[in-house]
């Protein structure tokens, strides 16, 4: 198919460097970093260090896995490009803008910002996206078009006064909004000092505020008014919490010992389950079906355990392991390697139903069918606290 494992070197430097999705049950998206020259152009306000790079994709049928379509993008940074989502379309995000592509890879406008896209993040029913962008600080606001759907409109901040060579333009800041995806209508904007991972359902947003010692609250706020505590958690550093389906959070935090642990949390404040890594298993990443019945995650394997005095370098890297959970339980159904070893993913995927797994291993994708996962359990309802 084209695809190079990217040497040893990437590790560590986080760059986005493949992309794994199901498209259905049966048709997969493979996209990845084409190495080879690029030509070099640069665009009214574009710096010399932009990063051009260009990604092939690929749609793969399966279990045969014939090619179905292939395109070649071109995108001009190295972090994350590429969301699925569950009508089979998927958004590309490149600079100041998203596209919006189906299975035939035919691309077309959706939402463009008044800077660039820094990153993307979608609710369990995909109905609202939380979108980081730079933008210039000394601006008003104005209605900026979005291309698909043709009558949407979203209020972002664009900048009025900003113009070639001016000195004492202010320097552009981080802007963080939620909006519908479907009408672009934005619901919430703040200007940040670093980009913000702000986890959302389809109810409200959700913090992970400090407590006494160790504890971290979990809070959420509504779109409505209002904010209600799910629950605590003990972590050592600043956990991490992702919405796997509308009434189910997974916080990843750490216990004394410096090793990763999770919690899944329903949002009514009940413990579902919880898991432990080993020390040596490092820098966890999570992934989920779009029903949020199943979840990967990959981490890691080292040689030993870090510490202040014993970090680590490549060559304690042994190799990346993959493992599926029944959300519901905290069952292990499914445990494997990855290969290369990722640190910023995308070599893992799960389907719709949950009952088939891909994994990028050792210059081949594997695919693995399982039974279907257990159903969460009801959560019922929970009052505002205002």
């Amino acid at each position: 198919m084209g695809f190079n494992a990217p040497g040893a070197l990437y590790l560590g430097s986080r760059n986005s460097l493949v992309s794994l999705d199901f498209i259905d049950e049966n048709r997969l998206l493979f996209t990845f970093h084409v190495p080879g020259l690029i030509h070099r152009r640069f665009l009214a306000g574009e710096s010399a260090e932009s990063d051009e790079r260009q990604i092939r994709a690929i749609v793969l049928a399966l279990p045969a896995g014939t090619l179905e379509a292939e395109g070649l993008w071109t995108v001009h940074d190295r972090v994350r490009y590429l969301w699925m989502l569950k009508d089979g379309h998927f958004l590309l995000r490149d600079r100041d803008g998203l596209q919006l592509g189906d299975a035939t890879l035919d691309m077309k406008p959706s939402l463009r910002f008044p800077g660039p896209l820094l990153w993307v993040e979608l609710d369990p029913s995909q109905q609202y996206l939380v979108t980081n962008s730079y933008e210039p600080s000394s601006s008003q606001g104005k209605a900026v078009e979005a291309a698909s759907p043709a009558s949407a409109t979203i209020t972002m901040d664009a900048d009025e006064q900003r113009s070639e060579g001016q000195d004492n333009a202010e320097p552009p800041e981080r802007v963080v909004r939620i909006l519908r995806r479907e009408s672009g209508k934005v619901m919430l904007v703040s200007r940040v000092r670093s980009t913000v991972h702000l986890p959302i359902n389809s109810e409200g947003y959700l913090e992970n505020l400090r407590g006494r010692g160790l504890e971290w609250v979990l809070n959420l706020n509504y779109f409505s008014g209002g904010s209600r505590i799910l629950g605590q958690i003990d972590s050592t550093c600043v956990p991490s919490s992702e919405f796997i389906s509308e009434k189910l959070v997974l916080v990843s935090a750490c216990n004394t010992t410096g090793s990763r642990k999770l919690e899944a949390i329903t949002t009514s404040g009940r413990i579902l389950w919880q898991d432990v890594n080993p020390d040596t298993a490092i820098w966890p990443l999570i992934a989920h079906s779009p029903d949020g019945l199943r979840l990967a995650q990959e981490t890691l394997a080292i040689s030993h355990r870090v510490t202040a005095s014993n970090p680590i370098s490549r060559e304690d890297v042994k190799g990346q392991l993959v493992r599926i959970f029944n959300a519901a339980t905290g069952e292990v159904a499914l445990e494997t390697p990855a290969s290369p070893a990722l640190d910023s993913g995308g070599n893992v995927a799960i389907s719709p139903s949950g009952r088939r797994v891909a994994v990028l291993n050792a210059g081949v994708i594997q695919v693995f069918d399982l039974p279907a996962p257990p159903a969460l359990p009801d959560v019922p309802l929970e009052p505002v606290d205002h």
